[in-house]
């Protein structure tokens, strides 16, 4: 009996005591995401916006918009520069129709492999470009993983340059990838994302290209069999803030939102990583064939891209001399 007294008692000295008031947001900030709820952009800016509430003690609160629904990649940046979204994850495909110089970073062929990539992006030449995107509305906050991007189709195995000629292939709203395509004697169809299955279906195109995640989570397995890795691009990501968002800001949040997006992006690209081997895992179970290119006709696809390189980095051959040279070293 006298346990039981001494619970209520403590019961109710809960129940009377204060409650502790949630903490109200001074911001309440939009991030705009394409990808699906499960994909590792997705869940790298979930991340990125529970580590600044929890960093800012509930002063800002980050709410994450996937799968498109606040527009186009395109449409996006544009609202970045004008204040109507905060904070976005953007291809640099996208980006570059916006900032020119960024097509040196997502040339075709440009990187050996990952570990080249991202010595590149980690180092002087990415904080270049970071710094980059200040000129134009937007603040650079990290990079993100995106993989490497190969051609996939409804038609055959492709096996050499030749294999592509005749071909319509679907590209991003970018004049690089069509260029390259192009390049490869194949025509470019510009269909947002969300259209190439159906597209796909139809036969309205015979391929695309993408990497291995979004090719199986879009389920463009399903109606383009045939897979080639090529790898011709590495497009990395980036994690951008519009500045006029950025202007409210104190310098110690600042700090913290920058500490915080390179520590999403680190978390990104190990599920980047682990969600590229399980995608191409599933699609090989589903019955892709998948061919795997010799470093002799990789060569003989690189070959084909020298005027691609003369149309969109003519004056920043240097940049690139210096990307090739953190390749050899």
């Amino acid at each position: 009996m006298a346990a039981i007294l001494a619970c209520a008692v403590v019961a109710i000295l809960i129940a009377s005591m204060p409650k502790q008031k949630e903490v109200e947001p001074k911001f309440v900030f939009s991030y705009a995401e394409n990808q699906p709820e499960n994909y590792p952009t997705t869940l790298g800016a979930r991340r990125f916006a529970e580590l600044v509430e929890e960093r800012t003690n509930g002063e800002i609160r980050i709410i994450v918009n996937a799968e498109g629904v606040m527009g186009t990649e395109a449409e996006v940046i544009a609202q970045l520069t004008y204040g109507g979204i905060d904070f976005a994850r953007v291809s640099l495909s996208q980006l570059s129709e916006y900032i020119p110089k960024m097509n040196v970073l997502q040339m075709p062929y440009l990187y050996r492999d990952s570990a080249h990539m991202w010595s590149v992006l980690d180092g002087e030449i990415g904080d270049d470009f970071i710094e980059l995107a200040q000129d134009y509305e937007l603040v650079g906050l990290s990079w993100y993983d995106a993989g490497a991007r190969s051609f996939y189709n409804s038609v055959k195995p492709i096996t050499c340059p030749e294999d592509m000629k005749g071909m319509r292939i679907r590209v991003q709203e970018s004049e690089v990838m069509a260029d390259m395509v192009e390049a490869l004697g194949a025509s470019a169809w510009k269909i947002t994302y969300g259209e190439v299955y159906a597209s796909l279906e139809r036969g309205t195109v015979d391929g695309a290209e993408n990497n291995w995640p979004s090719y199986v989570s879009m389920m463009h397995d399903e109606v383009a069999k045939y897979w080639t890795t090529d790898e011709h691009t590495r497009v990395p990501e980036m994690q951008l803030c519009s500045a006029h968002t950025w202007e409210k800001l104190t310098e110690e949040q600042r700090q913290i939102i920058l500490e915080c997006a390179k520590e999403s992006a680190l978390y990104e690209r190990e599920l980047w990583t682990e969600r590229e081997a399980a995608s191409r895992e599933e699609a090989v179970a589903k019955g892709v064939q998948v061919v795997e290119l010799s470093m002799e006709e990789k060569q003989r696809f690189q070959d084909t891209m020298m005027g691609v390189y003369e149309k969109y980095c003519g004056e920043y051959m240097d940049i690139i001399d210096q990307i090739i040279a953190v390749g050899k070293s």
